[in-house]
């Protein structure tokens, strides 16, 4: 005979009778739990959740009616600024055009994509004398760096000054190989710098566009273009992206650019003025944002940013999810991270409005940076699940439904070819902001992962190059890298409590939490990008 587990020997000694209290016991326990612990507790986090989204709700109103108001009235910010073409000079050899810096950082790049975006700087329109391009390449591969080498090499023989500028370490990633490449002498003579991520190619006559409002305007320290994605059809995922990074642009940096209030940098696609970059203290890598915390600091000096939406420049939106989770992590730590680090800075401040301050930190920071993502995982994934169990806290309709409606329609209308795949990127996005809320706490507290930076990886846009590509990561595939079980276990929380709301609940609740446990569990299998 098999051994008997005490655990059986002790539940066996009980009659019916004893199992019957028992079971009234726990039930008592619980009550007793929910009305001293969990209610209360839920009911904190629902008021704190509701007034994060009201601020959320405000500030996107705002933008939205200063974006109508400018399409309206037709009010270009650009036209405020002096812009005059540059006039040829055969005496003076083309002197009169200002002495312009390209730099192009990279890191282990594909072929296609460094090819694309050296063959595109080097096709920039400017006059040749009067143009400097550095690729700093900060790769560990030596094929890559060889490759790359040879296709500079390749550009110099053709007559452009171009520079290939290795570093033997990443310090300070990023914002350690630009400041490292102004570090030569060439680049010091310059008068502005452009800098582009590798895999961003600019049209022809970007500079033409672009200098004239620094060269005209002695306030201007910086031109943001947009950025316009050449792979945006390429799955359900890049889609999605798409239709935030629109938002972003045609809404959040349009407007902090025609209100004269602040936007941050976006990285790259963007032109410099060198004393601008300079007199604000150079790239610095204590944080993941380098571009934020350089665009913080000039704004901090006075100097005044344009954002030109007409410019636009081609770049890649990463395809794979964890491609694309990292990128985000980066994202959402950086500005959490750099928001600790700068809000004395930017309080004590004399050189800049008290309405700038307030702009900077409460509505560029707090509210865009860390309530927008952590109101859209707590109030969506955590609040309204929870209250399906505790049904004595009840969420308002104000908040489940007439707000996030507004908001949503607001953030799609950027994007008018997407909008019948809303409901597709409202649970992405709820997904997405499990990640963002744990980035922004890290951020916020500077815990481990604060400094991670992991290279968005690129594909360029050879087809061939990317099936082969994708038929060796399924060959080499591994089912612990696909699993996402943190994804995985909201799914199921989210699966089981719409259940638990259909057979008891009165809100209709299980349709929302349906479908957002499929777009949890889906991602948490790997089914999610290419």
């Amino acid at each position: 005979m098999g051994r008997i587990s005490p655990i059986k020997i002790v539940l066996q000694s009980f009659t019916d009778s004893e199992y019957i209290i028992i079971i009234d016991k726990v039930i008592e326990i619980w009550g007793q739990l929910k009305v001293i612990v969990l209610e209360p507790l839920l009911r904190v986090l629902m008021y704190v959740s509701l007034a994060m989204s009201v601020m959320l709700f405000i500030e996107k109103v705002y933008m939205s009616l200063v974006v109508g108001f400018n399409k309206l009235f037709r009010r270009k910010t650009e036209k405020r600024y002096k812009w005059e073409e540059f006039k040829d000079d055969v005496e003076s050899e083309n002197s009169v055009y200002p002495l312009v810096l390209i730099q192009i950082p990279m890191f282990n790049e594909r072929e296609e994509v460094y090819q694309l975006s050296i063959g595109a700087v080097c096709g920039l329109s400017w006059p040749s004398n009067r143009i400097v391009i550095q690729v700093l390449d900060d790769s560990t591969d030596p094929l890559v760096k060889s490759l790359v080498e040879v296709e500079c090499e390749k550009w110099a023989s053709k007559g452009k000054n171009i520079h290939y500028q290795l570093r033997h370490n990443r310090k300070g990633y990023k914002a350690g190989a630009l400041k490292e490449g102004l570090k030569h002498s060439y680049a010091n003579e310059c008068e502005y710098v452009a800098i582009f991520d590798a895999d961003f190619q600019p049209e022809p006559d970007f500079l033409w566009k672009t200098i004239p409002f620094l060269h005209h305007n002695s306030q201007l320290g910086l031109v943001q273009t947009r950025w316009k994605f050449v792979n945006s059809d390429e799955c359900l995922m890049t889609r999605m992206q798409e239709m935030s990074l629109n938002y972003h642009f045609k809404v959040e940096q349009e407007v902090g650019s025609s209100t004269h209030s602040f936007f941050g940098f976006n990285g790259t696609a963007g032109v410099w003025r060198m004393a601008a970059l300079n007199e604000a203290g150079g790239w610095k890598d204590r944080t993941t944002v380098e571009d934020m915390d350089l665009a913080v600091r000039a704004s901090l000096k006075g100097w005044k940013f344009l954002y030109l939406g007409s410019i636009q420049v081609k770049n890649e939106l990463p395809s794979s999810f964890k491609a694309y989770r990292y990128q985000q992590h980066r994202w959402s730590c950086g500005p959490a991270n750099l928001f600790r680090k700068m809000v004395y800075e930017i309080i004590i401040n004399e050189n800049v409005t008290l309405r700038k301050k307030l702009h900077v930190i409460y509505s560029f920071f707090f509210v865009r940076k860390i309530v927008a993502h952590i109101v859209t995982f707590v109030l969506y994934c955590v609040v309204i699940p929870a209250s399906v169990w505790l049904p004595k806290v009840e969420v308002p309709t104000w908040g489940t439904i007439y707000i996030p409606t507004i908001i949503t329609i607001l953030n799609a209308v950027g994007t008018p070819r997407s909008l019948y795949l809303v409901v597709f990127w409202i649970v992405f996005e709820n997904v997405m902001a499990l990640h963002r809320t744990k980035a922004t706490f890290i951020g916020i507290f500077e815990a481990e992962r604060v400094n991670e930076w992991v290279v968005t990886e690129k594909h360029g846009d050879d087809s061939k190059a990317k099936t082969i590509t994708s038929q060796h990561e399924i060959r080499g595939f591994k089912l612990s890298e696909r699993l996402l079980v943190v994804e995985l276990c909201m799914g199921i929380i989210l699966f089981v409590s719409g259940c638990y709301d259909l057979a008891f609940g009165k809100n209709y609740y299980y349709i929302y939490m349906y479908l957002q446990a499929i777009a949890f569990i889906v991602t948490g299998v790997g089914y999610i990008g290419t």
